[in-house]
């Protein structure tokens, strides 16, 4: 068996933290609600299950998808961890842990999940092909959640 030499396992380790990179940029992307850079993880021809909608396939209908979701006044404020990857040349796949805050139809939820990625690296970097969001059901926090979700009130 040929041992890996230190060129080709700095060349994993840069690959690997590229792509985690993008659920970073993802997440930072849906925070700021820009479409155009939550679209701009996806390969051209990416491919995206969200849950809550039918999938959508190719750069057209993500930026719909998208328009849509964070296009009101819901809020999604995802938080992404325990990031696997496992690169195979030029494709990957990895599951990213998450935790949402979120803000639906005016009440304020929390929930957990993961995505389920395959990744391609193209001309410009490595890219997500295929997301597929599996969550948890969300959970209400606050006044209207479940007791002592609230922060307390400071005292003087």
């Amino acid at each position: 068996m040929a041992s890996a030499t230190d060129d080709d396992v700095l060349g994993k380790l840069a690959d690997v933290e590229a792509i985690r990179d993008l659920a970073r940029t993802y997440a930072h992307q849906v925070w700021r609600r820009s479409i155009a850079g939550v679209v701009g993880v996806f390969t051209d021809d990416g491919r995206v299950e969200l849950g809550t909608m039918p999938p959508v396939e190719g750069r057209a209908a993500i930026t719909t998808a998208y328009e849509e979701v964070l296009g009101g006044a819901d809020e999604f404020l995802p938080f992404v961890q325990q990031h696997l990857v496992d690169v195979d040349g030029d494709t990957a796949t990895g599951t990213c842990y998450i935790q949402v805050w979120a803000t639906i139809e005016g009440r304020r939820l929390i929930g957990a999940g993961y995505y389920d990625d395959r990744y391609r690296r193209t001309a410009g970097g490595w890219r997500i092909s295929h997301r597929t969001v599996n969550m948890r059901p969300f959970i209400p926090v606050g006044p209207e959640g479940p007791e002592g979700s609230q922060a307390p009130e400071p005292t003087e």
